[in-house]
């Protein structure tokens, strides 16, 4: 379960973005809650819709370069300028808080260059993970750092809503301009970090035709492109998170504190998920159409959600939804990595970062908009109904993807 913590390099990362992640999270929900404070209450659907849209701008224009900087440049030195930069992101947000600030626009403003010095860390970092640890500790490396990743995603907007509850959203954002630091020292304390490895012809110069290179190895292999488009239009489609304080303070009436619960259910059971991939990926076989039953049940429990009135129904429903979207994330990545050589990653990952990132940011907008016409129920059931339509589509048109399985991939 944790052989790949025996690589000291990954150790030190990933304990260094367990503590970063955690402050990472607490500062998306306290980003929400603070635009929701700062509008009109007819206002808070689009406004809270608008924050996918200043967030996906910035990773539409810089992710794919960002693939293209970690395929050229040290992906460990790229990795703590976006740190520096993050933090510094969170602590402008920080001030601008606990100045009393009583409009919305900077956190708009700020939200998107946090995107934009963001775009450039998922590239290095994903592409960096596989230096760290040899090809057959792969899986389980991209394991933990899935369980890692939904370990903070239930410390942070839990520990986000007392925060907020008890001292306000600026010493949010200062916890995670602090926890940046962590990863920072993780980085610099690394040894004998392995030289990015280079395709054949390929120079160590940014260029438009490394970038199409990127592009073209993605759309014309089916596995990667079907995982991608598969997240993609079910976060699109399913984005039912930013619309959460709209039920925290107007259907469910629970406030702040249960605010922070219903922003961490997701990732209680997100957690719960990954530490059973982690316990039993080994014996699973039929990855694919795992990761096709597990966004079909991530559409399901999304369609429950916009229905339910009761608290802890509303809280089972997202975390099922965590824990589904937690066995896809890993099965997803899995199949990428696997299926993409060293010199290609930081383009591969550049190019997901559109479809991973791009699918929730535009869905939150999409969801927003359709939540100010009709109501955030009515926008939350049709989304889960049209990741149900996508999934199918996706799944029928890739037979590949159906029939996939990781074990003859790592020992390729």
């Amino acid at each position: 379960m944790l052989t790949a913590l025996r690589h000291r390099n990954f150790r030190l990362l990933w304990i260094g973005l367990a503590l970063s992640f955690t402050g990472t999270f607490m500062q998306q929900a306290a980003l929400l809650w603070h635009v929701s404070l700062l509008v009109e209450p007819e206002r808070r659907g689009l406004a809270l819709g608008l924050v996918g849209l200043v967030r996906v701008v910035p990773i539409v224009l810089f992710s794919i370069i960002a693939g293209v900087a970690a395929d050229v440049f040290d992906r460990r030195r790229l990795m703590l300028i976006t740190q520096v930069g993050g933090a510094g992101v969170a602590s402008v947000l920080s001030v601008l808080a606990f100045a009393g600030l009583d409009a919305a626009w900077p956190v708009y403003l700020l939200a998107a260059v946090s995107a934009s010095v963001g775009a450039f860390d998922p590239p290095a970092r994903q592409a960096l993970v596989p230096m760290l640890v040899p090809r057959s500790d792969l899986p389980n490396a991209i394991n933990l750092n899935t369980a890692m990743v939904q370990g903070a995603s239930v410390a942070g907007p839990a520990i986000g809503g007392i925060v907020i509850a008890f001292g306000g959203v600026g010493w949010a954002y200062a916890v995670n301009a602090a926890s940046f630091l962590f990863v920072i020292v993780a980085l610099l304390m690394m040894r004998d970090v392995p030289k990015t490895a280079r395709g054949e012809g390929a120079k160590d110069t940014m260029s438009i035709q490394a970038l199409k290179d990127g592009i073209h190895f993605v759309f014309t292999h089916p596995l990667i492109r079907s995982t991608m488009l598969l997240d993609f239009f079910a976060t699109f489609f399913a984005s039912a998170m930013a619309l959460l304080p709209i039920f925290a303070q107007d259907i469910l009436q629970v406030g702040a504190r249960g605010y922070g619960l219903l922003a961490a259910a997701p990732a209680a059971g997100a957690l719960l998920g990954s530490a059973a991939m982690l316990i039993g990926s080994h014996q699973l076989k039929h990855q694919g159409r795992t990761l096709v039953w597990a966004v079909v049940v991530y559409g399901v429990a999304t369609v429950v959600f916009g229905f339910s009135r009761a608290f802890w129904l509303t809280f089972a429903c997202l975390a099922a939804s965590g824990a589904a979207d937690a066995v896809s994330m890993v099965i997803r990545n899995l199949i990428r990595q696997l299926e993409t050589p060293d010199a290609m990653r930081g383009r591969m990952v550049g190019v997901n970062m559109i479809f991973f990132m791009g699918g929730p940011q535009l869905g939150e907008l999409e969801a927003g908009l359709v939540a100010q016409a009709f109501g955030a129920p009515f926008s939350v059931v049709t989304g889960g109904l049209g990741c149900l339509v996508a999934t199918a589509a996706i799944a029928k048109a890739t037979p590949e993807l159906w029939r996939y399985g990781v074990h003859e991939a790592v020992t390729k």
